[in-house]
Formats: structure tokens, C-alpha cells, sequence
């Protein structure tokens, strides 16, 4: 019933659904040249060969799945794959980084008609959904046709748990559509299963499979060159809110470290002038990647604004504070930076990685802060003291390094599958 009232109210919403595309295309969040793809209207041609469609909701995501595609694409010769996502962002790392064979697509919006189109059109053989992003009509179309699906790093907090109770005919229904749910602990696991999931297990976060991002050589040396024996720390992935909070710690750490250089990486890119002008306001001074500049010797605050270049900085930075956290959006992915080794701090919102920041903390590879108080101490003995956070770096990088064979695992739960779509073909 639910999920028929949703369909209608989405048609019905057609005029609506449109203008906020429209709204978003003139704010730079949709890519004018493939406008149509959020329609559920491709302009690539479909080869006649068979399609592996990974979808992913954004940047962390859709980067964390290149290890498992490169992996099928070098087993299975004669497929194809297909990337989802539905961010500009993460369509531009994916055209930099995805392998021969494989290419990116818009996701459309959850349209009943533009999910049609774009199934009918791809005809993909098997579906592999990465965590928690679920669209009722795509994933219902998905089920009616009869296509494998596989659900990746399935997320299920006790929020989300509960909010979900509340609508169990829709994700029942929903949850349906994957054949085999692999989840991040035992927790989330059983929340599926009670949810209506069909199969559910533990497997290993696709996540330490990936590689570390990458690096300019001879950008990371410039930086280094500018800041030279330069104080400094990052501030990674950061949210409004965060930012005050950074220059607020800046103000205070400095007077301790004198010629403390705080370097910001904001997830979203357009807002580096906002982030100058808001250092500029409480008596600081900012320089923005964005316009050329290195770090100078009177800035304070160095706001990177630019895209794919999160490898460079923490290869930069031996400290690391995880943005997404100081606030309620549910911090970011560290083991970017543990891969680097860095040493990593993060405040009390990381509830989209339980498990990794489990994993950290219980190794002594991660700290967690109870608030902005409390991180600024920390920062200050990180500061004067650095050997003696040398070994949460340390054990942070082995353990990332240690789970890399993540990747054989989930390959092996997804080759039945790739069994059945050859005999089929056959």
C-alpha cells in the first residue's frame, strides 16, 4: 500500500521533481552535458556485452568500490561494468579513475517513469548496491525484472533501525530486491534480517580494500616546500560548523605553536570563499587553493578547495582531524588517512562507521573526542608532543594494511553470482 501511495506521489510530483533538477543545474550540481541521464534518458550506447552496475551514493563510496571493479574486470574478460552515483563530484573522480571497460552514469532521480526508461534501457545483468541508499521504485523495478542483486557494506544503524520499524512494508519490500545483504557487524546484520532482508552476513568493509588515494609528487613537494618547518594540521572533510571550530582551536593552539598553519579540506569545494571570509571575521588570515596559491607565511588558515587531491594532504599532514563528526552528518572515512599514516582524531557524530572507528579505537589506532574542549587539548600535546602519538599512527596503518584481502572475500560471495549470469547467457 505504502509503496503504491510513494509511486503515485512521485509521478504526481513530476512538474515538482523537475524544477528542483532545474534549481540544482543553475546552482552547479548537476552537469549541464548530461542533464538527461537524471531523467532516465542515457546518451551512451549499450554494448552488447554483459553489464555489472555498481551504484554508490557519493564520493567515499564509489572510490572505495575501483579495488572490487578492477578485481571482476581482470576475472571476467568479457564483462562490462557500470557506475552509479549521483553527485558531480564523485562523476568527475569516477571519469579520472575508472578502468578501461568500465564507465559512469548518473543515477536517475526515483521517478517511476525515469527508473523505467533507464532499467529498460541498460538492462544490466547484475545489480551491486554499496550501503544504505534506498530508492523504492529503482530497487523495485530492479526486483520485478528478475536482475541479481547484491547489497555491499550494508549499513543499519539503531536509528535508522528505528525509523525504518515504523515503515517495514516499504523496506521489506525494498530489502527484498538483494539476494545476499553482506553487513559490517552482527548488529546490522540481524536489523536486516528483521527488516525483511532474504540473506544476511557478516563480510569484511570494502572499504580497506581500497587503495590509497593518490598523490602529485610535485604539488605535494611545493606545499612542503612553502610550509617548511611550519606547525600544521588538517582538518579533513569538513562541514558547516566545523569551520568555526577550527579557527576557534587555531586561535587558542597558537599560542602554544607559534606559526601553527591549519589547513581545511571542505567537502564541498564551492564553499572556500565562505570559509575565508568566515577566517577573515575573527582576525584571521586565509589563502584559497582554488586561486594558485601555496600556503604563505602569514596565512593562518589554508583552504583547500579544489577536487581529487585528499591523498596529497594527508600525505601532507601527520595530523588529521576527521571532518563530519563535530556535527551530526556522520563523519567520513578514515582509512584514507590511516593508509597514510596519520594520526587521527575525530569527534562523537562517526555513526556512519561504527565499525571501522570500533576497529581503530579498540587497536589504539584512532582517538575520539567528547567535543570541541577536548580536542583542542589533544591537538596541544599532538603538537608538543608528536612521538607520543607515533604509535596511534603506526597501529592505525598496519590494521588498515592488515585488511586488504577484504576484497578476495567479497569477491568470492559475488562469483556464484557471476556464475549463474554465464549459464544464462549461455
Amino acid at each position: 500500500m505504502l509503496v503504491s501511495l510513494y509511486k503515485y506521489l512521485m509521478k504526481s510530483a513530476t512538474p515538482v521533481l523537475r524544477a528542483y533538477l532545474q534549481r540544482r543545474l543553475r546552482r552547479g550540481k548537476e552537469d549541464p552535458a548530461r542533464f538527461n541521464e537524471r531523467l532516465g534518458r542515457p546518451l551512451r550506447a549499450r554494448e552488447d556485452k554483459p553489464l555489472v552496475w555498481f551504484h554508490a551514493a557519493s564520493v567515499g563510496e564509489s572510490q572505495s568500490l575501483l579495488v572490487l571493479i578492477q578485481r571482476m574486470l581482470g576475472d571476467y574478460p568479457e564483462i562490462r561494468v557500470m557506475v552509479t552515483t549521483g553527485t558531480v563530484t564523485s562523476a568527475r573522480l569516477m571519469a579520472e579513475r575508472l578502468p578501461p571497460r568500465a564507465f559512469h552514469q548518473f543515477l536517475p532521480v526515483d521517478h517511476p517513469d525515469w527508473t523505467e526508461n533507464f532499467l529498460d534501457y541498460w538492462r544490466p545483468d547484475l545489480v551491486i548496491w554499496s550501503e544504505s541508499e534506498f530508492w523504492p521504485n529503482m530497487l523495485l523495478g530492479i526486483q520485478q525484472r528478475r536482475i541479481p542483486a547484491i547489497l555491499l557494506n550494508a549499513r543499519m544503524s539503531q536509528t535508522s533501525f528505528r525509523r525504518w520499524l515504523l515503515l517495514k512494508g516499504v523496506i521489506g519490500a525494498v530489502l527484498k530486491t538483494f539476494q545476499l545483504c553482506l553487513g559490517q557487524n552482527q548488529a546490522e546484520v540481524d536489523r536486516l534480517l528483521q527488516l525483511g532482508a532474504v540473506k544476511a552476513k557478516i563480510s569484511g568493509n570494502l572499504k580497506y580494500a581500497a587503495t590509497p588515494l593518490p598523490c602529485d609528487a610535485e604539488r605535494l613537494a611545493a606545499l612542503r616546500q612553502s610550509i617548511g618547518a611550519r606547525p600544521h594540521l588538517l582538518w579533513a572533510v569538513t562541514h558547516p560548523g566545523e569551520e568555526e571550530i577550527a579557527c576557534r582551536i587555531h586561535k587558542e593552539l597558537r599560542v602554544g605553536a607559534p606559526g601553527l598553519l591549519s589547513v581545511i579540506v571542505p567537502r564541498h569545494p564551492q564553499r572556500g570563499a565562505e570559509i575565508a571570509a568566515l577566517a577573515a571575521g575573527v582576525g584571521l588570515k586565509a589563502g584559497l587553493r582554488s586561486q594558485g596559491a601555496l600556503p604563505a607565511a602569514s596565512d593562518d588558515i589554508y583552504v583547500a578547495d579544489t577536487l581529487g587531491e585528499m591523498g596529497l594532504f594527508y600525505r601532507l599532514s601527520s595530523l588529521c582531524i576527521m571532518g563530519g563528526s563535530f556535527v551530526p552528518h556522520g563523519g567520513h572515512n578514515p582509512i584514507e588517512p590511516a593508509q597514510l599514516g596519520c594520526q587521527i582524531f575525530y569527534g562523537p557524530h562517526m555513526f556512519n562507521f561504527i565499525s571501522i572507528c570500533n576497529d581503530f579505537e579498540s587497536r589504539g589506532a584512532a582517538q575520539r573526542v567528547a567535543d570541541e574542549h577536548q580536542l583542542k587539548q589533544v591537538l596541544a600535546q599532538a603538537l608538543k608532543n608528536p612521538e607520543h602519538f607515533a604509535p596511534m599512527a603506526a597501529a592505525a596503518k598496519d590494521w588498515a594494511l592488515r585488511q586488504s584481502h577484504v576484497v578476495d572475500e567479497i569477491s568470492a560471495e559475488i562469483a556464484p553470482f557471476m556464475g549463474k549470469m554465464k549459464a544464462v547467457a549461455a
